[in-house]
């Protein structure tokens, strides 16, 4: 359950913004000296100066936006404490904890934002888009960034779908994910943008060493191919994700009620991100957690649209392989030359 004794973020606090997505927006805290040095514009509260605490060290602060589908962050903590963090050893988990947040904070955050429109400092894609004014809560969370630390690289991959869908067709020769990929490459060849090239996840959780390998070349943040391979080789974060993976099989076009806490889990076991943060080179510990795993809701039209995916990946034959239509998946179906059940 959430705790009881909440963190209050202090007066004085030094917020720098470091990312966003379409529901949150990320913030490194900082003491005023290097946020006085620091490159881009810092929001503080309060006169004094400020040092970080020990209790935010490690940690960046995430702020939700006011969007018509956004999830209170009670609710959302909640989820976590009591779906997530269970199936997980601490460690193998990017954190997440409610603080309450200053009076001020998002109205002065909101303005920052705003001038980073007119400066063209924001992404155009964001514009017109603010934090929730009636959100008293921030997150926490394990700050996995390797930033000022030369001697850390951090790499990132979606494992997405670690075993075939339960619906897809017995002669399939692409997984779900691969499946997934073809049919949205060939939707941008139609309309002339660049297409997407990455990994096929059965090949992520192989228990041949050369199928590992063979994904390095797609995950970002990390030259050495060979190393990352042996950190990702039947690693047990992976191989955790893949047993509940397959205790929520069924999410296919069959399975659990599409608005159940069961399905939301599944999707959300699905669309998770994993982080490996490791020292350049092979002295001192290597760190890997599991982020992006707010309990996904099938509200909103959202569980129709899993249903509706599904289903044209089958009825178009994207699950066979689109013969003609220029794939570039290296899916371990084909490589296989038949369907391998998990």
């Amino acid at each position: 359950m959430t705790k009881p004794n909440l963190l209050e973020l202090p007066l004085g606090a030094q917020l720098v913004y470091l990312a966003e997505g379409g529901a949150n927006v990320i913030y490194r805290i900082v003491s005023s000296k290097s946020s006085a040095q620091g490159s881009k514009k810092a929001t503080s509260y309060g006169r004094e100066s400020f040092g970080v605490p020990a209790e935010f060290k490690g940690k960046l602060l995430r702020l939700r936006k006011d969007t018509s589908s956004g999830i209170p962050y009670q609710e959302i903590g909640r989820n976590f404490d009591r779906i997530i963090r269970p199936l997980f050893k601490p460690e193998e988990l990017v954190d997440q904890e409610l603080v309450y947040l200053p009076r001020g904070l998002v109205q002065q955050c909101n303005e920052q934002l705003h001038a980073a429109e007119l400066s063209g400092r924001r992404s155009k894609r964001r514009h017109g888009v603010y934090l929730s004014a009636t959100e008293p809560f921030g997150l926490l969370i394990t700050d996995m960034t390797v930033f000022e630390n030369p001697r850390m690289i951090l790499a990132e991959l979606k494992p997405k779908w670690l075993l075939q869908s339960p619906s897809a067709p017995a002669a399939s020769r692409r997984c779900r994910t691969c499946a997934l990929r073809d049919m949205k490459n060939h939707e941008a060849r139609r309309a002339g943008r660049p297409e997407d090239r990455s990994f096929c996840p059965l090949d992520l959780v192989s228990e041949r060493f050369e199928n590992v390998l063979r994904v390095t070349k797609y995950v970002k943040g990390c030259k050495d191919q060979m190393r990352l391979a042996t950190v990702l080789y039947r690693n047990s974060t992976l191989q955790q994700l893949l047993s509940h993976q397959k205790a929520t099989r069924e999410v296919g076009l069959h399975g659990p009620r599409a608005q159940s806490r069961e399905k939301s889990l599944a999707m959300t076991l699905r669309d998770c991100t994993m982080f490996i943060k490791m020292p350049l080179d092979d002295d001192g510990a290597v760190e890997i957690r599991l982020g992006d795993l707010d309990l996904k809701t099938g509200a909103g039209g959202k569980a129709q649209y899993w249903h509706d995916l599904e289903k044209q990946l089958i009825d178009q034959d994207w699950y066979m392989g689109c013969k003609g239509c220029g794939s570039t998946s290296e899916c371990a179906l084909q490589a296989r030359g038949s369907q391998s059940s998990i």
